[in-house]
């Protein structure tokens, strides 16, 4: 009986022994937050003639609440399938003009107060900058008018960040070429979703020595899910915020305007989707098209690149890094 007692005292001993407080995420003392939690220094960008220039600071590091976002795994790509963006894109929450190389840096105005900058890009004409602000509920299109340090938002959060630019300039800077989301997607949950088949894989005996990638497509469910995140509009948005659909919905990458503005050059993916590389290394269509959206001629259809030579020789076929010349027409 002595024993029993003693057991069970020493039982209750132990529970109260490993019974934790609910704690919270604590802070260091001022003097050590002090040495780590400082600004990065700024990344900077300079207009086409080196003159202006525009400094854009980013934190150190990410909140609790940043790293505990979803994150979705699909063909070589991860992505915040809340916001529609890169998973844990490197943002710009401030943003100082330097005009004409003199003079303090002058804050930009305007701005949210829990600003998030992504892909800065100068218009032709070095007057604005246009960026992407990622928000709870997704992406939003920004102007910065860098003469007078003042921004503004031109679109609400309808812009897809997952792959390739998510906007470009026209020539004439007076308006941006978008990628905008056709709905918002709803994707299916993997872990939860009961599968209507099997994943099979098929090998027609041909060889083909691929690096090992990370993330890829695994089964239909995925291929739905990144056909959801890889489909945008391609919509006409003019510094006042009008927005005109120039391209229906599709698999867009890229876009390049030709050197005289005339003309559009697209890439687009191609299904059958692969289980064996990234997205980057699908079949891809590559067209120019004039500024109606009128098809002028096909440059390229490439096929999917998972049959390459190994080595040195690891190289396509096909035509590659194709872009405009500026010396002919």
């Amino acid at each position: 009986m002595k024993n029993w007692i003693f057991t069970f005292t020493a039982l209750v001993c132990a529970t109260f022994a490993f019974s934790q407080e609910a704690l919270t995420y604590q802070k260091p003392p001022k003097e050590i937050l002090e040495l780590v939690d400082v600004e990065r220094a700024p990344s900077v960008f300079m207009d086409s003639k080196k003159q202006n220039l525009v400094y854009a600071y980013s934190p150190m590091y990410k909140t609790i609440d940043e790293v505990s976002e979803p994150e979705m795994k699909l063909a070589g790509q991860r992505i915040n399938p809340v916001t529609n963006m890169t998973s844990g894109a490197r943002y710009f929450t401030r943003v100082t003009v330097q005009l004409n190389r003199s003079g303090e840096p002058k804050e930009v105005s305007g701005l949210p107060a829990n600003a998030k900058l992504v892909n800065f890009a100068w218009s032709p004409d070095d007057q604005y900058i246009a960026c992407g602000n990622i928000v709870a509920n997704g992406v939003e299109l920004w102007l910065i008018r860098v003469s007078t340090q003042k921004a503004s938002k031109i679109s609400d959060a309808v812009l897809n960040g997952n792959l390739g630019t998510m906007f470009t300039w026209l020539n004439d800077s007076q308006s941006l070429l978008v990628h905008v989301l056709p709905q918002k997607p709803v994707y299916t949950d993997v872990v939860t979703a009961v599968p209507t088949g099997p994943s099979v894989s098929v090998s027609d005996g041909s060889k083909a020595q691929n690096r090992t990638y990370p993330d890829l497509l695994r089964n239909k469910i995925d291929e739905k899910n990144f056909e959801l995140m890889a489909t945008s509009e391609l919509m006409l948005i003019g510094l006042d915020g009008t927005m005109k659909q120039w391209k229906s919905a599709d698999l867009y990458t890229r876009e390049s305007f030709s050197p005289d503005g005339k003309y559009v050059l697209i890439n687009t993916i191609q299904k059958p989707f692969s289980y064996a590389v990234p997205w980057s290394r699908f079949a891809m269509k590559t067209e120019v098209y004039d500024m109606s959206g009128k098809l002028v001629q096909t440059i390229e259809n490439r096929p999917v690149l998972d049959k390459l030579p190994k080595g040195f020789m690891l190289v396509e076929s096909n035509k590659r890094s194709i872009s405009w010349r500026s010396d002919e027409p």
